[in-house]
């Protein structure tokens, strides 16, 4: 059977294809009776309007793009999952977008909604100098990462969930505490909180990355390589992922934890809280900062010179377990 056309629904409610058009796009006035044919005929063939085709014709496609480095990571499976309920509260739906890591695929699904007209992109991404950004013409809201002065941020407050993550683990005895991260760089707060806490009591910091284009197998073989070869009593790990890693490595080879090593994760997604209730972890506020967000990036749908391009933290907050 042929997928119902517009026409069919004119003929069906036996009124014209420019009145259906109407009655679907919400323009000009049209008597109740008329909306209920067309709704009544539109339920009955089971039609379906092709959004793209809308957008072409200058109708918002009610579309918004989410970009991921990945969701295999629960922090960024919970994010995705907020975001599309904050989104079809507000009648929208998303196309979500998984770059696993790689700055190529993060370029060409950039280029792919806009070519597919989506009303707005909301990117969670670390790859940095991806230019496509730059010209875009479609409103982009970015999640924990600096795009330009024009896009605006939401972000936890990761310089204080970096202070109390490696406060934890120096309170609890740690004195040669490391931080594992993806990639260390001038913008990296978490790392900056770390050493400069670690300073500040006397101890040498130490931060061991391992590279945000690395399957999860070649990042766990990289940390527990230099786990193995580099003493530490402490572990501050950049998200709850490698946390486990380290715990699992630990587990392997007969580190007792938080005896010989002390554990502290960051992200606190509710999957890995329910895998691990044990894991002692700095939680960011994922529904605030999805939900946030997504009302600023309908801001700037309604007005593409509103909103601020930097956003004041979320607060996070420690979570104690056995870990540490």
């Amino acid at each position: 059977m042929s997928r119902p056309k517009l026409q069919d629904v004119a003929a069906r409610a036996g009124v014209s294809v420019t009145t259906v058009s109407r009655v679907l796009n919400n323009r000009g006035y049209l008597s109740d009776d008329i909306k209920r044919r067309v709704d009544d005929a539109v339920s009955e063939l089971g039609y379906r309007p092709n959004e793209i085709a809308r957008s072409l014709i200058g109708q918002r496609s009610t579309l918004v793009g989410l970009i991921v480095p990945t969701v295999a990571d629960p922090f960024f499976g919970e994010l995705a999952s907020h975001v599309e309920g904050a989104l079809a509260t507000r009648g929208y739906k998303m196309l979500l977008c998984d770059c696993h890591d790689t700055p190529e695929r993060e370029e060409r699904y950039l280029e792919l909604l806009q070519g597919n007209r989506v009303d707005g992109i909301i990117t969670s991404t670390h790859n940095r100098d991806i230019a496509g950004y730059g010209r875009a013409d479609l409103p982009i809201v970015a999640i924990d990462r600096r795009l330009g002065e024009n896009i605006p941020t939401v972000h936890s407050d990761n310089r204080t969930g970096g202070v109390l993550a490696t406060e934890h683990l120096i309170a609890r005895g740690s004195r040669s505490a490391v931080h594992l991260t993806a990639t260390d760089h001038s913008g990296n707060q978490r790392a900056a909180a770390y050493r400069e806490r670690m300073r500040a009591h006397g101890l040498e910091p130490r931060v061991m990355a391992y590279g945000y284009d690395t399957s999860l197998d070649e990042r766990r073989a990289a940390i527990e390589t230099w786990l193995t070869v580099n003493a530490c009593d402490g572990v501050f790990a950049s998200d709850d992922l490698t946390a486990l890693m380290a715990l699992e490595w630990a587990r392997k080879t007969g580190r007792r934890v938080p005896d010989d090593l002390r554990i502290v994760g960051y992200d606190g997604a509710s999957a890995l809280q329910l895998a691990v209730p044990g894991l002692t972890t700095v939680r960011q506020p994922i529904e605030r900062m999805a939900t946030r967000a997504v009302d600023l990036l309908l801001e700037r749908m309604t007005d593409a010179t509103g909103g601020a391009a930097a956003e004041q933290p979320l607060p996070v907050a420690l979570r104690h377990g056995w870990t540490s």
